[in-house]
Formats: structure tokens, sequence, C-alpha cells
């Protein structure tokens, strides 16, 4: 076989190679796509991310999370901060991305030509080491005219991916700054319902010493003792809530063992004196939701699968093969080499899959990814309504309850105080009237709350990653009762 033969023959698969682009950095480089992710979630909320790939960056992000926490008050950042760095779902997320961009990079990569060499006639002690030799290399010609198309649909998956991750990231955090608005709301209801159980224990004393003298029956005792009994049950379930409350925390900042030493306030920050005003929320979240953007991306995604099907509609592989093939003869004593070049032309003949199916499916994909993307449009609208409205009415509650009914708790204490001291009001009455005023700065802490909680809620109505959580209840369970009216 000369040279010349295996030129001509090593010819399609090297031009074929020729013709391939260089792979971007963005999907060979070991932190591929997590710039883009970190760069659209530092814009939404402010935050640092990291993508650790080694023990040694696992470990330095523990210790700047022990750092933040251990032993330490946290505040609502802080927690948000902590869970970015240290949740391992949140890592599996972005290890998606790179598996996504590692798809990418194999789709630019043109798929190797397969080399076949065969023997005959091995052994044949008057013909040599062998009568004939064939030799052939096999390339996907489909693979070449696919190409385009398939390297088009990972692109856009790449980026769905990336998208997919930022959305998982501002889902944690705004998941992660619910929990601690919950557990610090959870503590400060605790609190309340303490000092309510205060008050409580207090009445049920005097009813005690008033039953011992004969001034109070044994129905105003009960009623006392029953009011100090269902205080003692609210409190030991507002503490079992409370620590719910700050597990769920824990388990979102990715903590464990002594580094779960940390704590939240033990009430929430006051109101703002006024709000600021959230200007065209709908036109916002429709521009800036991560998810809506995931949906056209989809969309886009099974376009392109819909070209590539159509493509291969008929023939799903194509083969170019060529080889050469030489043989040794024997005449008249001497040995002569035959070497003749072949070329072949390899499909599957579509007799039984036309096709149809593939294509009926591939129209149905991108129908479901169109109206995917319509009801997400409908429904983030919807949901930035929902965020403004929630906003508004809320903290318009809770400052009722702190400008009108507080006040007004307060100088019917402080009355009945005055009276009592004039021997005009009984003990009880006034019992009664410190656990008004208790309920009800139980129920303006709810009410403080749910303000908080719609506050973060605004944020995820804009960009995305929000759970949509409606105000959680948990009125005021303090009766004001208990007094025996004698």
């Amino acid at each position: 076989m000369t040279a010349k033969t295996w030129r001509v023959l090593l010819a399609p698969p090297l031009v074929l190679a020729a013709c391939s682009a260089a792979v971007p950095e963005k999907y060979t480089s070991p932190q591929a796509g997590f710039q883009e992710v970190s760069s659209q979630t530092a814009a939404a909320i402010g935050k640092r991310t990291a993508f650790a790939q080694t023990r040694a960056q696992n470990d330095a992000l523990a210790k700047d999370v022990r750092q933040m926490v251990q032993g330490k008050t946290i505040s609502a950042d802080t927690a948000v901060q902590a869970a970015l760095l240290n949740n391992k779902g949140l890592q599996a997320s972005y290890a998606a991305v790179g598996l996504s961009a590692a798809e990418a990079w194999q789709q630019m990569t043109p798929e190797n030509p397969v080399v076949s060499i065969g023997l005959m006639g091995i052994g044949a002690p008057e013909l040599g080491l062998y009568r004939a030799l064939e030799s052939t290399i096999a390339v996907n010609l489909l693979d070449v005219k696919t190409r385009k198309q398939r390297i088009a649909v990972a692109e856009t998956q790449f980026q769905q991916a990336q998208l997919n991750a930022v959305n998982d990231t501002l889902a944690l955090a705004g998941q992660t700054r619910l929990a601690w608005i919950n557990a610090v709301a959870a503590f400060e209801r605790l609190s309340y319902l303490r000092q309510a159980g205060e008050t409580a224990e207090a009445g049920a004393e005097l009813a005690s010493q008033l039953g011992r003298t004969g001034a109070l029956n044994k129905a105003g005792q009960a009623r006392e003792f029953a009011f100090n009994a269902e205080l003692a049950g609210q409190v030991a379930r507002a503490r079992l809530e409370a620590k719910l409350a700050k597990e769920e925390l824990t388990r979102l900042m990715g903590l464990w063992g002594s580094d779960a030493n940390f704590y939240v306030p033990d009430a929430l920050p006051p109101l703002p004196k006024s709000l600021s005003k959230v200007p065209a929320i709908e036109k916002s979240a429709l521009q800036n939701r991560v998810d809506l953007q995931v949906a056209k991306l989809g969309l886009e995604a099974q376009a392109r699968a819909f070209g590539l099907t159509d493509r291969t509609r008929l023939v799903t592989d194509l083969e170019l093969i060529a080889g050469v093939e030489s043989e040794r003869e024997r005449e008249d004593g001497e040995t002569e080499t035959e070497t003749l070049p072949q070329l072949e032309l390899e499909f599957a003949i579509p007799v039984f899959d036309t096709g149809k199916a593939r294509m009926r499916k591939a129209e149905l994909s991108y129908m479901q990814a169109a109206n995917a993307l319509a009801e997400r449009a409908v429904n983030v609208r919807s949901e930035a309504r929902s965020a403004e409205l929630a906003y508004y009415a809320s903290y318009e509650i809770a400052r009722h309850y702190r400008d009108v009914l507080m006040p007004l708790r307060k100088t019917i204490e402080e009355e009945g105080l005055l009276s009592y001291n004039g021997m005009i009001t009984s003990t009880f009455e006034l019992l009664t009237d410190v656990r008004e005023k208790l309920a009800g700065s139980l129920e303006a802490a709810n009410a403080k709350r749910d303000f908080w909680l719609a506050q973060a809620n605004v944020n995820a109505a804009i960009y995305g990653g929000g759970a949509g959580s409606a105000p959680q209840g948990g009125s005021a369970e303090i009766a004001a009762g208990g007094g025996a009216g004698h």
C-alpha cells in the first residue's frame, strides 16, 4: 500500500476534524458556568456564592461559616450568607451546571473515526504471514451534518442549567430568610407566653390563698387554676415550636454538631416608620424572574430539538467507510501484491420506522413547553400582585396594632393600676388587664412577623426562588378571663 493511497483514505476524517472549532473555555473550565450564576445571584440578593470542588475548598468555606455563626446571635443576612456557602444541596445544583457544560463540550467534539484492520490467511507459509489485508476507516456523516443543531441544543440546555442554579440559589436564600423570621418570631411568642404564664401563676397563688380564708369559692379557684394550666400547655407548645423553627434554620444553613451552636434574637426588628414603594412590580417580575427565563430557554431548546429531529427523521445513522484491500498472489513462483481502494456508504433503510412517531413526539414536546411558558407568565404576574398586596396590607395591620391597640392596652393597664392603688379595683381585675395587654402584644408580634415575611416575599416575587408562602396563622391564645369578680 503506497503513502498516496493512505493519504487518500485518511482525507475524509481529517478534513472533518479540521472543520470542528476549538471548544470555548467556558465549557472546559473547572468552574464552567458558575461565574454567570454567581454574578446573577449577587445582582439579585447581594450575597457571595462559591462552588467547592476540592477538600481544601470545602474546609475553607466551613471555616468561614463557623466564624460567622458559632456562638453568636446571627442576623437574617448572616443566616442567608452561611446557607449559600454551606448548603450541600446547593453545591449539587452547581455541579449540575458543570455536567451541562461537559455535555456541551462533548457535543462540540467530533465523533472519533472507527479504524478496522483485518488479516486473512495468516500463517500460510507459501504466501508469507498473510494472504490478504483489509483496512477501513468509518466516519459518521450524519454526526457532521447534525453537529451544529446538537451543539445549539446543548448550549441552550447549558444556559438553562445556569438559570436553574440561580433559581436554586435564590430559593435557598428566600427559604433561609423566612426560616430566620419564623424562628425569631417563635422565640418572641414564647417570651410573651412566659410572661402570661407568670401572671397566671400569680393569679392561681392568690386564688389558693383566698380559698384557704374562705374569701373565694371553689368555682373561682378552679377558674384560676384552669387558666394557669392552659397557659402552661401553651408555653410548652410554644417552646417546642421555637426549637423546631430554629432547627429548620439550622438545616437550611447546612450546620450540625458543634457548628450549630448559634443564637437568634429574642424579637423581630420594629416596623419601619414608612414603606418604600414597589414600582411596577409586575413589569419587574416579568423582566427579572429567573424561573420565567428558564421556561423561555426550555421552549427554545424544544424548538432546536424539533429541528434536529426533522433533519434525522428518515435516516438516523449515515456512515462513510473508506479503506483498502491488499491481496498477495503467487504466479510462476513470484509473489505479487495488488492494492485496491474501497469506499462504502452505510445507512438504515426506513422501511418500518419512517420517523413520524419521533416527529409527533417533538411537536408535542414543543407544545408542552409553550403552554408551560404561558402558564408561568400568568403565575408570575399573579404572584407579583399577591406579594405587593400582602406587603402593603400586612404593614397597615401591624401598624394598627402598634399605633392603636397597644397604646390603648397600656392606658387600661396604667389606669387599672391607679384604681388598684386606690382600693377601687380588685387584684383579679388588675391581673385580667395585664393578661389582655399580653394577648394584644402577642397579636402585635404576629402581625409584625407577617409584615417581615411579606417583605421577604416581595423580593422573591421579583427575582424568583420564593415559595409564595402566605402569612402563617397563630393568633394570641391567652384567654382574658380568669377573674373571680367578688
